[in-house]
């Protein structure tokens, strides 16, 4: 029987005080032992192999490899160990990414380590535990309706219109041409047969859309 008091754990953080604060607090309060804390992946590479971590604590938002394009390189690496994202982002792309690459779990930085510590004990178990506002997300996400008319930029610009964006600021966002959004909110307004903003939010919120 695998005893997970033997766990082995790896931080990939460049944040030093809260990497350093996670390792510390892992190895003093409960069963497992960091083995290694990296501040990049491009640092932790060629070395983590060697470490053979059950878990790996894995930020996104890295210098160099981000987080979410070292998850595949990473379960190619070492398969069976799980992957715990922590990050301060939690934008439902990133996170559906995350999720779709491999990741077990998915916490913010704003996590105690007495969550962390639960966390890896839940991954080792076949869990997949996230913090309730990343839960939220998830959920809301998959409650949309999957057979919505909209294409997903149409999605994402109404999505910013509820939030009370106007057109300069969501062109600015996504990186795309004002006269690029009005076409999009045009076809959304056909779309869904509205003339308005406002008919337009309270239509998709009705059929799920956003």
């Amino acid at each position: 029987m695998y005893n997970q008091a033997d766990a082995r754990i790896v931080i990939i953080e460049d944040d030093e005080t809260i990497r350093e604060g996670y390792a510390y607090l892992i190895n003093q309060t409960s069963p497992y032992t960091v083995v290694s804390t990296y501040p990049s992946f491009n640092v932790a590479r060629h070395k983590i192999s060697k470490d053979n971590p059950d878990v790996i604590i894995l930020d996104i938002q890295l210098p160099g490899t981000s987080g979410i394009d070292a998850l595949p390189i990473l379960k190619k690496l070492l398969p069976h160990a799980y992957i715990i994202m922590l990050t301060v982002y939690e934008t439902e792309k990133i996170i559906l990414d995350a999720l779709a690459n491999g990741a077990s779990g998915y916490f913010t930085k704003n996590t105690s380590s007495v969550k962390i510590i639960e966390a890896i004990k839940e991954v080792m178990q076949g869990g997949g535990p996230m913090s309730p506002d990343v839960a939220k997300t998830v959920i809301m996400s998959l409650q949309k309706n999957q057979n919505s008319p909209l294409t997903k930029r149409e999605t994402q610009i109404l999505e910013l219109i509820s939030k009370g964006k106007d057109r300069c600021e969501i062109a600015q966002e996504l990186f795309i041409e004002i006269e690029t959004v009005k076409t999009h909110v045009k076809n959304i307004y056909i779309k869904l047969n509205v003339n308005s903003k406002s008919e337009a939010i309270n239509i998709a919120k009705q059929n799920r859309l956003i």
